[in-house]
Parts: C-alpha cells; sequence; structure tokens
C-alpha cells in the first residue's frame, strides 16, 4: 500500500467544492424528471448542523430507493459530462462495489490501497440504492449475513493485497477468484423485488447497517437492519452551501438512527476524514479556494 496522503485545509475545502458541482448536477437532473433523493450520512448530517459540509468531512452521500435510482439511471446521461458521470458496475465493469458513485470529470482520487484496482477513479459522491428487506427481524438478519458475505467477494480484490495477516490474504484471494458477475448477478436479484409502495422497510443492502455506527446503541432490534421508506420519499429542500438540496422530512429521526445525540460534536480526536487516499489530482478545479 502506498503512503496515504492527507487532505486538510484548503485542499480539502477544494474537494469539498468540486463534489458540491456534481451535488448540484445531480440535483438538476432528478428535479427535472421529478426523481426522489435524499442527502444521507454525514451530508444530512452537515445540512441540518452546519448548513454545509461537516468542516472535516471529505466525502458527500446520496440515498434513493431502489426505483427512483433506476429512474436516475435511466436519465444518467443528461448529467454535464464536464462536470460527472456514473460509476455503477454497468457502466465501469471493473468497478466492484455494490452502490454507485458519481465521478469528478478530469480528476483523480485513489483510496490508499486500492492502487492496483482497474476501476476509474477521480473525487466521488457515493449514491447508495436501498432495498426491500423481508418483513420479519430473522429474515432481515438472515439477510443481512449473506449480504455482508457478497459484500466480502467485492471487497476482496482489495484485502487479498493489504489485510496484514497472512492467513486472511490467502482467504481473500480465495475470495477473489469468485465471478464478479456472480455477485452482482444476486444483487440484480434482490433488487427486482424492491418497489416504492411495499410494506417493506430498505436499506443498502451492499454496505453495514446504518445504525452500526450509532454509538448509543438504543435501537431496538426491528429497527436495526432498515429504515422507514418515509424518510426518503418524504423530502424537503434543505439549504446545504448556500444551495437547496432534497433530504428526509424527518431528519431528526434519521439521524438519530445512525448517529444517537447527532447535534453533539465529536472529540477534536475524532475530527478526521475517512477516505484515505495515496494520490489525488483535481487539475485547476476551484483553485480560488486556495486563495
Amino acid at each position: 500500500m502506498n503512503e496515504i496522503k492527507e487532505i486538510t485545509g484548503k485542499e480539502l475545502r477544494r474537494m469539498q467544492l468540486i463534489q458540491l458541482d456534481m451535488l448540484i448536477d445531480f440535483d438538476r437532473v432528478c428535479r427535472r424528471h421529478g426523481i426522489k433523493y435524499s442527502m444521507d450520512g454525514g451530508t444530512m448530517l452537515g445540512a441540518v448542523r452546519h448548513k454545509g459540509y461537516i468542516p472535516w468531512d471529505d466525502d458527500a452521500d446520496i440515498m434513493m430507493l431502489r426505483e427512483e435510482y433506476e429512474k436516475f439511471k435511466a436519465v444518467a446521461n443528461e448529467l454535464n459530462p464536464d462536470i460527472c458521470w456514473l460509476q455503477d458496475h454497468d457502466t465501469d465493469p471493473e468497478y466492484r462495489w455494490g452502490y454507485s458513485k458519481l465521478r469528478r470529470t478530469g480528476t483523480t482520487f485513489i483510496r490508499a490501497g486500492q492502487e492496483h484496482m482497474k476501476c476509474k477513479t477521480g473525487v466521488f459522491v457515493d449514491i447508495f440504492p436501498h432495498d426491500d428487506v423481508p418483513k420479519s427481524v430473522v429474515g432481515q438478519i438472515i439477510q443481512d449475513i449473506y449480504c455482508c458475505c457478497l459484500r466480502k467477494i467485492l471487497w476482496s480484490e482489495v484485502a487479498r493485497k493489504t489485510e496484514s495477516s497472512f492467513l486472511w490474504r490467502l482467504w481473500f484471494g480465495f475470495l477473489s477468484l469468485i465471478p464478479v458477475n456472480f455477485v452482482f448477478s444476486r444483487i440484480r436479484k434482490m433488487a427486482l423485488k424492491s418497489r416504492n409502495d411495499s410494506a417493506r422497510r430498505a436499506r443498502t443492502l451492499m454496505f453495514m447497517a446504518y445504525a452500526r455506527m450509532n454509538k448509543d446503541k438504543k435501537l431496538p432490534l426491528r429497527e436495526f437492519y432498515s429504515m422507514p421508506k418515509e424518510w426518503y420519499l418524504d423530502v424537503v429542500d434543505y439549504e446545504f452551501e448556500g444551495v437547496k438540496l432534497l433530504g428526509t422530512r424527518d431528519y431528526d429521526a434519521r439521524l438519530k438512527h445512525q448517529y444517537g445525540d447527532y447535534m453533539k460534536l465529536p472529540p477534536e480526536d475524532q475530527r478526521v476524514a475517512h477516505a484515505p487516499v495515496s494520490s489525488y489530482d483535481f487539475g485547476s478545479l476551484h483553485m480560488e479556494a486556495l486563495t
């Protein structure tokens, strides 16, 4: 793994502004076609607590129910190609993750430990499609285990080179032999069952349950593995860096689900970025942030 480069200060602000360009263009396309989305994770928290980015945050997150995501994917060619493009396994067969990204045109951003990966890179915004989960808690637990296994197969191409233990590298080397298209066929099979109007709750199948990041850990088990769809169908405008972006109306319940006491700032030693990078190039974009 190459040396990790820390992006801080004005360079971090440049990256946030580059992502903001993508968010604005994404929002433009979605509003044109009546597609519902919500800022998510730290981006939703930033909108509520800071009216923009969390000052130390280095990424941006968008969430969409599967049906809305498929609508967006069908019109993603309307994104301004000078700004960004949609990356998933269909648009970039070397891309191995079970959620999508907007990639900033003309930039480079290589995650530490992923230098050998063949997929296209660039400053990104994560898009997390949410799919239906089983109605019963037991079914959700079984699905969670199944999805975790699929995620490990996708992750194996990274882990086989970065795990510190020889045995783990050997194990992930074995998993990396499983054709990646097998995993994506399993994801598609589950996604086909997802509907906005079904009575079931939803989650990002290829990402850990968000409640695992809740340090308070007070959620009942029936809410641990999924979230109500209303959070992502009932959306309103929020101010974010001086523009309007969509977010769940019930921001309080959504943020408590993931963060617990979300208005409490973390200790200063925990106010750090979470996308370690070994190589990046922003070109001449937002050079004014350096002046």
